[in-house]
């Protein structure tokens, strides 16, 4: 095909919710009609029934839904009473709403650097942050680990670099629920577990929508509470501040129905991935999960040369094909954040990650001439 012809073909989208669509589109408007017909639009059965799935799916003894992954991240921490004064400890490299739950609730941020294989938190740097913590004055409290672009942090080092410093850990799957790692799945490690449900999701619904995974019956009680402002023995009585964190029954319907196929379409993550891998090794630096490790793959994030993503990305963007970039500014870079301590040695994974990742079109229904496509291209961009 000449270069012509190339610029020519269709633009491709990164994640095609589309085509999930064209796939469920029947069963998710009847799902819809009947809360339509039933018309508890807030904390129907629908919500009651799809907590019940996602805790059996999960393996934890409760989940609560929620209206956001950023509310789940903020009931959990204002069930445990952070607040001014105290530290809770994240990677600078995520999303901001790491970060904005624990400002929310008047806490500071902490920054921790990653490791370079998983991009995922590094256990060995969390005591380094608590000492940051304590120079600042600040209490140290939590730690929120983030299972970045669907892949589990290594767990097990950072519960013990919790324990040993008497921290609780708020596990951030926003971008993984569905993940494993050693044969479990995200939903149960830590304190509680806060997951996402935005639309771009591996399990995504049709608007803003989270929940909380907990196996502790005390903090779900209260986070049940603290998500319809606080209530108490009925919806008039307020036994504490609490907010509006509720996850509305039109999107738990959606929510069921894509949960029905939600393993099928793990498992076509993965395949679409392990292509990726084998087409661009010899070419870039291509995610690998670690050994006992599922990932969901969120994102398909590969990493080049200082100076090669730039023209790749245009490259591509010539030919219809677009990229991402998650992320090219740190929390500890943003403005919002820029004040917050960093733990001593400051964060060099992190600075170079920053500058190296660049992330392909990924979904569940990326076909193989799409995706031979998008390879091909990047191959001529990166001159092999």
């Amino acid at each position: 095909m000449n270069q012509h012809a190339r610029l020519k073909q269709p633009p491709i989208p990164f994640i095609d919710l589309a085509a999930q669509r064209r796939r469920l589109g029947g069963a998710i408007d009847a799902a819809i009609a009947r809360v339509m017909a039933h018309c508890q639009f807030i904390l129907g059965p629908e919500v009651r029934e799809l907590e019940a799935k996602l805790a059996a799916f999960s393996g934890a003894r409760h989940c609560i839904g929620v209206a956001s992954g950023t509310d789940a991240l903020v009931l959990v921490l204002m069930a445990r009473g952070v607040g001014r004064g105290d530290a809770v400890l994240m990677p600078s490299f995520t999303y901001c709403a790491t970060a904005e739950a624990a400002a929310l609730v008047g806490a500071t941020p902490v920054f921790v650097d990653v490791e370079d294989a998983t991009f995922n938190i590094d256990a060995r740097n969390i005591a380094r942050a608590v000492a940051a913590a304590k120079q600042r004055g600040l209490k140290p409290k939590a730690v929120i680990p983030v299972d970045l672009f669907g892949l589990a942090v290594d767990h097990d080092p950072v519960r013990a670099a919790a324990d040993a410093a008497k921290l609780f850990v708020l596990d951030d799957a926003a971008q993984a629920f569905g993940a494993s790692y050693r044969e479990r799945k995200l939903g149960s490690f830590g304190l509680a577990t806060a997951v996402s449900f935005f639309p771009a999701k591996p399990l995504g619904c049709y608007g803003d929508g989270g929940a909380i995974f907990t196996d502790d019956d005390g903090l779900a009680a209260l986070v049940k509470s603290l998500r319809v402002h606080g209530e108490g023995v009925d919806r008039f009585d307020h036994a504490r501040v609490g907010m509006t964190g509720r996850l509305d029954t039109i999107q738990a319907a959606v929510l069921l129905e894509k949960l029905k196929i939600f393993p099928e379409e793990i498992e076509a993550r993965e395949r679409i991935a392990a292509r990726y891998s084998a087409a661009l090794a010899d070419i870039a630096i291509v995610p690998r999960p670690p050994a006992g490790y599922r990932s969901v793959w969120a994102q398909y994030t590969i990493r080049l040369t200082s100076g090669r993503r730039g023209p790749l990305a245009e490259a591509l963007k010539a030919e219809g094909i677009p990229t991402a970039v998650y992320y090219a500014k740190p929390l500890h870079r943003q403005p919002a954040y820029g004040d917050c301590p960093v733990a001593e040695g400051g964060l060099p994974v992190t600075e170079r990650l920053a500058h190296e990742v660049i992330s392909l079109p990924m979904h569940a229904y990326l076909d193989a001439p799409t995706q031979d496509r998008i390879v091909a291209a990047v191959r001529r961009a990166l001159g092999r």
